[in-house]
C-alpha cells in the first residue's frame, strides 16, 4: 500500500535532528537555540508556519538514543551562530526543551515512520 502523504496544516509536526556531538545538544539546551543546515530550514519554517507546534526530537548520531525533545520557537533566521563552530549551518532559531533525558531507541522500536517506507524511528 502506498504511504501517506504529508499533510499541509497538520496540527503537530515532528522531525528528528541528528547531531554530529553531545556539545551541539548542549549548547542547545544552556542557550534554547538550534541550527540545522540550509537544506533543513525551507522544510522546518514552512512546517512552523503551517502548524500549531513543531517537536524536535534530538539524537547525536551513534549514540543509540534520543537525547531529549524539544518545541520550535521561532522561524529560523538568517542569523548565524558561532556557538557550533561549523560553516555548514544555517540561521538560528529558537527552542524550548520540553525533555533532556537520554532514552534508548529500543523504547520507540515500536513507532514506524509511514513517510520513510514504515522504518523504526530512530
Amino acid at each position: 500500500s502506498k504511504s501517506p502523504s504529508p499533510r499541509p496544516n497538520m496540527p503537530f509536526r515532528y522531525f528528528i535532528m541528528k547531531s554530529s556531538n553531545v556539545q551541539n545538544i548542549d549548547i542547545s539546551q544552556q542557550k534554547g537555540i538550534w541550527s540545522t543546515t540550509p537544506s533543513n530550514e525551507r522544510k522546518l519554517n514552512r512546517a512552523f508556519c503551517e502548524s500549531s507546534t513543531v517537536y524536535l526530537i534530538f539524537s547525536v548520531q551513534g549514540s543509540g538514543h534520543f537525547q531529549g525533545f524539544a518545541r520550535m520557537a521561532s522561524e529560523i533566521g538568517c542569523e548565524k551562530s558561532q556557538d557550533w563552530g561549523s560553516s555548514g549551518f544555517g540561521g538560528v532559531f529558537k527552542v524550548e526543551w520540553i525533555q533532556k533525558e537520554s532514552i534508548p531507541f529500543h523504547f520507540a522500536h515500536h513507532l514506524l515512520n509511514p513517510w520513510n517506507d514504515n522504518k523504526k524511528v530512530q
